[in-house]
């Protein structure tokens, strides 16, 4: 009897039926039904931390990328989009899942999608950035990306990583995890809030025309809540989210940036919300009136429905840039709206205008001090069940500039960037250069097609913060330089802003790896006194970081994923002017820490 119980419980079973081969274990006695009931809490144990980072489930989705007439803003016109939507499908998994999604380019453009925020471990292939980790997609074409989620859960994107195709093809990535959640407030629904920006404008074209003359590019006509523009925009009273919510309530939002070149501040009027989660990492939760989301970051918020509405039933949800730049921005502001149900309607169907009022929680266009004010409150949860494991000490530190640059309009062409020059972007004074291959294979097959001598640190001391923003010489070189990690490398960047043409904010995105935001600060780095004031306890954990206007951001991680990654600025028109570089992390000693070998409909250059 003993010895079946052993079997049972050591078996693949439900947990259910084990709990209840417990209770019936009346019969034995007492020292053996103690040691059985320990031994099936372990083995219960084991059986959820399995399940955490291991699922025979796959599942398959079909993306066709295809053009769709969309009308916003009194404008119709041809919208890249997947399966005709846009936003995009929400693509919806569980931790350990593997995941299998077939994109189809219908269209006569290439194209790639990423996966952004998936550290696709060994399987770097399925990454998506254009030239870094595959070959475009061509059209009439199709390409499988297959990965598995593991140790990850939460809110992530996807979006188009060929040119500025993710202004309109981007979608929510969704991670139900398979623990319960850390946080014990009963949610009554989880809702995806995608904040995008709407042209008018082809935007392909004002990417061409910002890379024909140099000069900044178009910004865009309006941001987007889930698609849809709001009433404070021309022609767009019927295009306004409305979001239902129940008195008494909790709920879950999922806020993603899915901009394409704009920080975004986000509040609901009246409603404070509880920070939970960033970037798919639980936070320690705390409380604020508004967040600050840059382009490629999520972040989950829960709020109670818990005010009383005038005889409209709503109140305002709004979404306006945090502005640091001084380039041309669209400045206006986009609203949706939280409908309480169960309260009297006012007798127009059409969303009202918000008195003033209504936007008293959203901070102000250039409210630096709030940006600097949420970041720092960011924390890991740095729990027994899910721990933070910044490396306390680094094997290498490479410290790079992040900056805006100005060339000299080569002769007998013309330029339209400030004095009649070209903006242009680097890190460490190198502007990087895609290639027309991908360095994933090159890499693979052993080939030395490119520098493996990125700098680890500038070129040149100086006042990066301090400098003259426009008397300096801020001539760049091009090129595509790379970094050579060895496997489990613990290394930490630190992102160093500059004051050539303006201080700005710099969302920073790192492809497959997580890491630690050990570190930030106004002004210049100082190797000796700041990092005694690292946090190497539990700091925010992200994959993507907001370099402080005039500062910088010191992040570690532990280079334990093989293969090409791809670190770039996420607003887009600095990542096209080549704020970006690669970096390889090379296989480790076990078979089980290199990189998969490609799949056969691996698209060709």
């Amino acid at each position: 009897m003993c010895i079946y119980m052993y079997v049972c419980m050591s078996s693949n079973l439900f947990l259910s039926t084990a709990a209840i081969l417990v209770l019936k274990m009346e019969g034995l006695c007492q020292h053996y039904r103690f040691f059985f009931a320990v031994t099936l809490q372990v083995l219960l144990l084991a059986r959820l931390l399995q399940l955490s980072y291991s699922s025979t489930t796959t599942q398959s989705f079909h993306f066709n990328v295809e053009w769709k007439k969309v009308r916003r803003l009194c404008h119709t016109k041809p919208l890249l989009t997947v399966n005709g939507e846009y936003p995009g499908p929400t693509i919806s998994v569980h931790e350990g899942d593997n995941v299998e999604i077939k994109v189809t380019n219908s269209m006569a453009m290439n194209t790639t999608i990423h996966w952004h925020g998936i550290r696709q471990l060994r399987t770097g292939w399925a990454d998506g950035p254009a030239y870094i980790t595959q070959c475009p997609i061509r059209g009439g074409q199709s390409y499988t990306y297959k990965f598995t989620v593991i140790d990850q859960r939460g809110t992530l994107l996807w979006h188009a990583h060929y040119g500025w195709q993710r202004s309109s093809v981007h979608g929510s990535f969704i991670i139900h995890p398979r623990m319960p959640y850390p946080f014990s407030v009963p949610i009554q629904s989880e809702v995806p809030i995608i904040l995008g920006e709407w042209w008018n404008a082809e935007v392909a074209a004002v990417e061409n025309e910002m890379m024909l003359y140099g000069g900044g590019p178009n910004s865009s006509d309006a941001y987007t809540i889930n698609g849809l523009p709001g009433p404070l925009y021309p022609c767009s009273n019927k295009d306004t989210y409305i979001q239902t919510v129940e008195h008494g309530k909790t709920y879950m939002l999922r806020i993603i940036n899915a901009a394409l070149n704009n920080e975004l501040f986000f509040a609901i009027a009246k409603h404070a919300l509880i920070v939970v989660e960033v970037d798919a990492v639980y936070t320690r939760p705390f409380t604020t009136t508004a967040i600050m989301v840059a382009p490629g970051q999520t972040t989950n918020v829960l709020f109670t429905a818990n005010q009383i509405p005038d005889s409209s039933g709503m109140f305002v949800m709004a979404v306006t840039p945090y502005i640091t730049t001084i380039f041309p921005f669209n400045n206006s502001t986009s609203i949706g709206f939280l409908k309480y149900s169960n309260f009297r309607k006012e007798t127009s169907e059409t969303p009202f205008l918000p008195r003033s009022s209504a936007f008293h929680n959203l901070p102000e266009m250039r409210d630096t001090a709030f940006a600097t004010r949420f970041s720092k409150k960011l924390c890991s949860l740095a729990s027994t069940e899910y721990p933070c494991h910044v490396p306390k000490k680094i094997d290498k530190r490479v410290i790079t500039t992040v900056s805006l640059n100005l060339q000299d309009c080569p002769a007998n062409k013309t330029c339209k960037g400030y004095e009649d020059k070209r903006f242009f972007a680097s890190m460490n004074n190198q502007s990087f250069v895609r290639p027309l291959k991908s360095i994933l294979e090159y890499h693979y097959k052993n080939s030395t097609a490119f520098s493996l001598d990125f700098p680890e640190k500038p070129p040149n001391a100086f006042d990066y913060t301090g400098v003259d923003p426009v008397k300096e010489n801020m001539n760049t070189e091009f090129g595509t330089r790379l970094l050579i990690l060895p496997y489990g490398t613990k290394i930490e960047i630190v992102l160093q802003g500059t004051g050539f043409l303006n201080v700005e904010n710099h969302p920073i995105h790192v492809h497959g790896h997580n890491f630690f935001i050990v570190g930030s600060g106004f002004g210049n780095f100082d190797a000796i006194k700041d990092t005694k004031n690292y946090n190497l306890v539990n700091p925010a954990e992200r994959n993507t970081v907001a370099v402080p206007a005039g500062g910088w951001a010191a992040i570690r991680f532990n280079a334990d994923n093989p293969g090409v990654w791809f670190i770039h600025c996420h607003l887009e028109e600095h990542t096209s002017w080549g704020l970006a570089m690669a970096f390889i992390v090379k296989n480790g000693p076990e078979q089980s820490q290199s990189l998969l070998p490609p799949p056969e409909d691996l698209p060709s250059c």
